[in-house]
């Protein structure tokens, strides 16, 4: 294939997930109907988690500028303090209608994260929080992620990664797609790339930060799809080649 046929089917892929993205939350939106306090509670320990590791590098202050990019239907921002804190995701005027709860707790902002509509050093903490698998782009995100970080700030990201076998099958999933075999496998539908540690760790890679702590969960996925009763072959396979063990890492801009 051509770099423009590669670049339209991605571009494509993308435009697929966020769909799927969509309808999933609408579905979502519509179950989390009458239980709001308890999906906000939970909401609110995942942000005190991430503060609480991101203050053991750097205090946040209250008028610290604060973005997450992909914030998301229930993203950290939502419950972060701050007097300063903005939410990215280009679903985000669907979000403000589907999750009025929480979703005017920050201000949110209609965009793709390869192209966030900031300056450069805009930022003191920068937050994306498991979705560039679901992007046109990923590479290009994380250099956005540090392109509006400010000299000394922090970005805390994760993404989930996969044993290289889930990379070879997406890699397929998406080729007769691009192909115009029109076959949807879920899982390979709502992202557009299964990520291995390693291409993960190369997301960093020649970019002006610091890592200051990293982690790969991968015992911790292994372990998990062991006490799950298998429903598939899926599930089975889970047993024996990891799949969405989180990666997750807080880096200092230089």
């Amino acid at each position: 294939m051509t770099d423009k046929t590669i670049s339209g089917w991605r571009h494509r892929r993308a435009q697929r997930a966020l769909e799927r993205q969509l309808d999933f939350q609408q579905r979502k939106s519509a179950a989390a109907a009458g239980h709001e306090p308890e999906v906000m509670k939970a909401m609110s320990r995942s942000s005190e988690r991430v503060r609480s590791l991101l203050e053991t590098f750097r205090s946040i202050e209250p008028d610290s500028h604060i973005i997450e990019v992909g914030s998301g239907a229930t993203g950290l921002i939502f419950f972060f303090p701050g007097n300063h804190r903005v939410g990215v995701d280009p679903l985000a005027v669907h979000y403000r209608t589907l999750f009025p709860a929480w979703q005017g707790r920050a201000q949110t902002v209609a965009a793709f994260g390869e192209r966030l509509p900031f300056a450069e050093q805009s930022f003191d903490v920068v937050l994306c929080d498991n979705v560039i698998d679901h992007a046109e782009d990923p590479p290009a995100i994380v250099s956005e992620l540090v392109r509006i970080l400010r000299f000394g700030g922090l970005v805390y990201f994760t993404v989930n990664i996969h044993h290289p076998i889930y990379s070879v099958a997406a890699h397929a999933h998406s080729t007769w797609n691009a192909l115009g075999i029109r076959y949807e496998i879920g899982p390979f539908a709502d992202h557009t790339t299964h990520l291995t540690l390693t291409r993960a760790r190369q997301l960093f890679s020649g970019l002006p930060v610091t890592i200051l702590h990293e982690k790969a969960k991968i015992s911790e996925a292994k372990a998990k799809a062991k006490t799950r009763r298998a429903r598939h072959l899926g599930d089975s396979l889970k047993w024996v080649f990891f799949k969405n063990a989180v990666y997750e890492v807080i880096a200092r801009r230089q």
